[in-house]
């Protein structure tokens, strides 16, 4: 079947349910584990906003005027600190009262390390799970992104902001506790924030559908590879494992055309 790529639709269970959606159908991924799959590029790329067809994709999906243009793509989007929706500004406000201007949280999450990090309230805990994290805890809720956004800056300094995939899809990740990491957090924000911050100490396990942890990771992509083939092993963040530990990031190709092909074994 032919499928334009977009980032899975996830529902939280355990494990994690992903569902790769193409018009009005999806398929439930997760019952693919064992199987065989070819996924072959057709050379199209279509942007996810506007439908038309381009030569490169930006900011994951976006054709170059859609990059520059589109709110899903506003700056505030990548640097929430910078966000100025509460000021009236914003490329689209009406997308900005819907995605801006609703509370935020500001959390921790366990990935390859440590992370802070901020998503709108009806995000959690899809943003986590897209993330491939293991765990998570909320830290601090804000009424629009901004100050989560700039909470975030100061808890920077002392934490990072980034993952690294490869040991994220190796299940490699730090033993450092989350809720020592809140109180550290916790010690060192401005008191100008820490009206801000909650009395929330869940932590929020998410586990992934797995056969098999792969030991090495071979990134893989359309632009050098047509075509990608093995059997699924596991399925972690947005990324698709198979046994030949070859990986496939399904966001990051989001506007690809594809044709998925389940492979059925040969019969003697």
């Amino acid at each position: 079947m032919e499928i334009i790529l977009k980032k899975m639709r996830t529902e939280y269970f355990e494990p994690v349910k992903y569902f790769l959606e193409y018009g009005q159908e999806s398929i439930l991924m997760n019952d693919l584990l064992g199987k065989q799959l070819k996924i072959e590029f057709t050379g199209k790329i279509n942007c996810i906003k506007c439908g038309a067809v381009t030569k490169k994709s930006f900011g994951q999906g976006f054709c170059y005027n859609c990059f520059l243009t589109a709110p899903e793509a506003e700056e505030c989007v990548f640097f929430p600190e910078k966000c100025l929706a509460h000021e009236g500004i914003a490329r689209d406000m009406e997308y900005a009262k819907e995605n801006c201007l609703k509370p935020h949280y500001v959390y921790f999450s366990k990935t390859s390390n440590i992370k802070v990090g901020v998503t709108r309230q009806s995000q959690i805990p899809t943003r986590w799970i897209d993330q491939g994290a293991s765990q998570a805890v909320k830290f601090a809720k804000t009424p629009y992104r901004q100050i989560a956004g700039l909470i975030e800056v100061e808890l920077k300094k002392n934490f990072s902001d980034k993952t690294s995939w490869q040991k994220m899809l190796k299940n490699e990740s730090t033993d450092q506790n989350l809720i020592d990491a809140k109180q550290k957090a916790i010690d060192l924000l401005p008191e100008d924030f820490k009206k801000f911050l909650i009395n929330d100490n869940e932590i929020i396990e998410i586990k992934y559908p797995f056969l098999k942890v792969p030991q090495k990771i071979n990134s893989m992509n359309f632009d050098k590879n047509n075509t990608i083939e093995g059997i699924l092993t596991g399925i972690k963040g947005q990324y698709l494992i198979f046994d030949n530990e070859k990986v496939l990031n399904i966001r990051s190709h989001s506007g690809y055309n594809v044709i998925l092909n389940l492979v059925l074994p040969q019969t003697v």
